[in-house]
């Protein structure tokens, strides 16, 4: 058997190191149209246009309602770490690029609500959704905040629910991690994310009550109720509370942390920055 040739040999070990490398790339190289997507959502006023500029530019500027969805490409903070890249060395020249995603902001008027839940369904590569609410607007005193926000939370979560329970196939959907971020924590009449937490779901349950005593009274329930229950029913069907937890059973993982996005002393988004991170 002839031996190879110093060509033959070259050329090999050019294969072997360059076909590895070369998957890496296509691998890990991620464009802007498949950049990870983050999918903001909230009522007016609860300050998500604000937390988009802080997070684009790393400062807060005066802002309007939004009207019309809007995405930005943001950078994780160098401090931040990225789930996906706890294996990787900062030498990686893919580095920089696993750290960056977009962030798409909703506008919260109740009319204008339908272009979050149709994003929920529709964008590309969506990793998770941050709902913003008004901690000051959730205090005892403002009930009426509470329930509105609580109830275009209903209608998000029971989106994510009806993605997993009306799939074509037996596998179950990715997991869909959903923020709860409670906003203006430096108000003296803001709630603390436990609190927060509490409130939106015992507003759930009451808007569960409601629209339940509603399928009733319209026929609709009375005459399929398995199905009534099981398309529009957030959460455990039966007359108990609702919590959170009951929506790992969808694969949809809600936790609620608490931060500022403007105050006297400045911001403080680290634990929804973090929070970000975990599930890139």
């Amino acid at each position: 058997m002839p031996e190879p040739t110093p060509f033959l040999i070259l050329i090999s070990v050019l294969l072997v190191v360059s076909i590895p490398l070369l998957l890496h790339l296509i691998i890990y190289n991620t464009t802007s149209d498949t950049l990870p997507t983050i999918l903001l959502i909230g009522p007016s006023g609860a300050g998500k246009t604000a937390l988009v500029t802080l997070l684009e530019r790393g400062r807060t500027s005066a802002t309007r309602t939004s009207q019309t969805p809007h995405t930005v490409e943001v950078s994780l903070p160098v401090k931040t770490p990225v789930a996906s890249s706890r294996f990787r060395s900062p030498n990686d020249p893919t580095w920089e690029v696993t750290k960056k995603l977009l962030i798409q902001d909703t506008p919260g008027h109740g009319k204008l609500r339908h272009y979050a839940i149709d994003s929920i369904s529709k964008s590309q590569n969506l990793q998770g959704i941050v709902f913003v609410v008004d901690a000051a607007d959730l205090s005892l005193e403002a009930s009426e905040g509470a329930r509105q926000a609580a109830e275009y939370l209903h209608d998000v979560l029971l989106q994510l629910q009806k993605r997993a329970t009306s799939g074509k196939t037996s596998r179950a959907p990715k997991q869909m991690p959903v923020l709860i971020a409670a906003n203006k924590l430096d108000l003296f009449t803001a709630l603390p994310a436990p609190l927060v937490k509490s409130m939106l779901e015992s507003e759930i349950t009451k808007l569960r009550k409601s629209l339940s005593a509603g399928l009733l009274d319209s026929g609709v329930g009375a005459k399929h109720p398995d199905t009534a229950e099981e398309q529009d029913w957030l959460g455990e069907v039966g007359d108990g509370p609702f919590g959170f937890a009951q929506l790992q059973e969808f694969n949809v993982q809600v936790e609620i942390l608490g931060g500022n996005v403007t105050g006297v002393d400045g911001s403080d988004i680290k634990q929804w920055w973090d929070w970000i991170g975990s599930i890139l």
